[in-house]
């Protein structure tokens, strides 16, 4: 059986990239790997948030975390992908975002990557990166964008390439 990656994030982008890839994978008999990525600095927060309630058990781990972000990312897909026929599974996993999008995709043997990406400027691209473009240029196979703000719910107002 062929697989998708998907990188699952939150609000209307998410769920829209979420069913494109359903449609896909339903199509061609593909399973789907739902990927949600922590950054470490955000996990790194909650940890500090959770030491400092004070009690000397509470500490928030990187199982914790993967978990977490794994059950967000099943949450997600479980109202995106309502009523199509595919399967799916999903990791979580601590890091910079394409990096482990690359990561996951190779350990999975993932043969497609779908991901959403806000418009950025190209100066914005230069000075910050861009997990898309990393993605598009080192994934070995096709790599679906669905390109955009979070804002909109109108169809039509994002373009997938």
């Amino acid at each position: 059986m062929k697989r998708a990656l998907v990188v699952v994030t939150p609000g209307n982008r998410g769920r829209r990239l979420l069913r494109e890839a359903g449609a896909y994978a339903e199509g061609t008999d593909t399973e789907l790997v739902l990927l949600t990525v922590v950054p470490e600095e955000e996990f790194e927060e909650k940890r500090r948030a959770v030491a400092e309630i004070g009690s000397s058990d509470a500490v928030y781990t990187l199982e914790q975390a993967e978990e977490s972000a794994e059950r967000e990312a099943t949450t997600v897909a479980d109202d995106a992908l309502a009523g199509l026929d595919v399967s799916y599974h999903a990791v979580g996993t601590i890091g910079r975002e394409a990096d482990a999008i690359l990561d996951v995709a190779d350990s999975e043997d993932a043969e497609h990557v779908f991901l959403g990406s806000r418009r950025r400027s190209p100066a914005g691209k230069a000075l910050f990166g861009d997990v898309a473009q990393t993605v598009l240029l080192e994934f070995d196979g096709p790599v679906t964008l669905l390109m955009g703000e979070d804002v909109d719910e109108t169809p039509g107002t994002d373009a997938v390439a």
